[in-house]
């Protein structure tokens, strides 16, 4: 009898024809974020078999549960044989080791060439345990421990706890996208839902100094890397945003700053997601929250790119983005009094329902495509969460 640890997929198995490229996607992401352990992976279409080759279970089970893909975690037991009486006296060795006074079988047989039922081999082990342990008895609505048993091709498995995992599919089997990474609550939510739908991402930032400060784009590093542990290595993308938001300040209207400064931003966005060979935007916009977010906001400034936006917390009020926030553990770093270029040229009272001519006829006031290009020609590139985490004590 071997200890292991058994994955299930969940929501991948409602794959058909492209179940293999999911699974082979998982294994990968599986290998490369228990590379500093000592493991052996094997995986077909149902489970995924993890044979940790030291102590160390409960750490690759904390790794594991920052996969996205696996539905569920189970540290279980693997029996060579398929021989009833050889399981029933293995799950008597477990069991008598746990107290409880209450429980229930459950069989699962994907060997349909095992003549017994599922619902009759978990009745005989059930009436094997009552024999040999004393004061429990069998509870199928509410037991204190459930037994599962797996009996699979030549191999049966025994495993009583299960814990749950990401699901979601794994990173990469739907492509990349560029998230608009901002020092706020909004985005590294959006970040991290859209990673859960498979999305490899990439982020961008845009800074202003000197009207931003060092302190504003660490935290936003930060943000980055706590979203790695999810992601994989993340380039972010870092654009000084300086020249165009002066020339936004000093040229345009004050009620249509923000307007023109998020068409600016969505702009470059798409030329750096075209270079990156990224197919979608993604963002934090969330609908009502501030005036760039109504829905005449969203078309007007939607309206000077191509490529599909996603908000995935379009529809989240504040405090459910607050608390998916604290759960993922980008909360704390999101509150930093550190000020992004979206909060520090806002006017008093901006558009609502901004019209696409006036913004066009507004824009040709400024060079903008001069300065785009400059912009994203002269940007830097930052990787995230390859390296060991950068120290950012004096921020936190």
């Amino acid at each position: 009898m071997e200890k292991l640890i058994i994955v299930k997929y969940g929501e991948l198995t409602t794959k058909k024809e492209n179940i293999n490229l999911f699974i082979n996607t998982l294994n990968k992401n599986v290998t490369e974020k228990l590379k500093e352990f000592s493991v052996k992976i094997a995986y077909d279409k149902g489970r995924m078999f993890i044979r940790v080759l030291d102590s160390r279970f409960s750490e690759v089970v904390e790794k594991l549960k920052e996969v996205f893909g696996i539905h569920e975690i189970i540290i279980g037991y693997e029996l060579e044989t398929l021989n009833l009486e050889e399981i029933k006296e293995s799950i008597k060795d477990l069991v008598l080791e746990k107290e409880f006074a209450t429980f229930k079988v459950e069989t699962k047989r994907s060997n349909k060439k095992i003549p017994q039922s599922s619902v009759e081999i978990s009745s005989e082990i059930g009436a094997f345990l009552l024999k040999k342990k004393e004061d429990i008895k069998v509870d199928v609505h509410n037991p204190e421990i459930t037994i599962h048993v797996e009996l699979r091709n030549k191999e049966s498995y025994i495993y009583f706890e299960t814990e749950k995992g990401l699901g979601g599919y794994p990173v990469g089997t739907l492509g990349k996208g560029i998230l608009m990474l901002s020092g706020g609550i909004d985005s590294p939510v959006a970040g991290f839902l859209s990673i859960k739908r498979g999305v490899k991402l990439e982020g961008i930032y845009f800074e202003s100094p000197p009207h931003t400060s060092i302190e504003a784009k660490r935290k936003v590093e930060e943000l980055a890397h706590i979203l790695s542990k999810y992601n994989g290595e993340m380039k972010l993308h870092i654009i000084n945003f300086t020249e165009i938001q002066e020339a936004i300040y000093k040229s345009i209207p004050r009620e249509y700053l923000i307007t023109i400064m998020r068409r600016m931003m969505y702009r470059i966005s798409s030329i750096i997601a075209s270079r990156s060979n990224a197919k979608i935007l993604v963002n934090g916009e969330s609908i009502g929250q501030v005036a760039s977010q109504t829905l005449t906001s969203m078309k007007v400034i939607n309206e000077v790119v191509k490529l599909p936006v996603i908000r995935p917390v379009a529809c989240f009020d504040k405090l459910e983005i607050i608390a998916f926030a604290k759960k993922i553990g980008t909360y704390e770093t999101s509150i930093l009094p550190y000020e992004d270029c979206c909060t520090i040229f806002v006017p008093e009272h901006p558009v609502i329902n901004p019209d696409s001519k006036v913004c066009e006829e507004y824009e040709t006031l400024i060079p903008y495509q001069e300065l785009i290009h400059k912009a994203v020609k002269n940007h830097e590139i930052i990787k995230i969460g390859k390296q060991e985490k950068k120290d950012y004590e004096d921020i936190l």
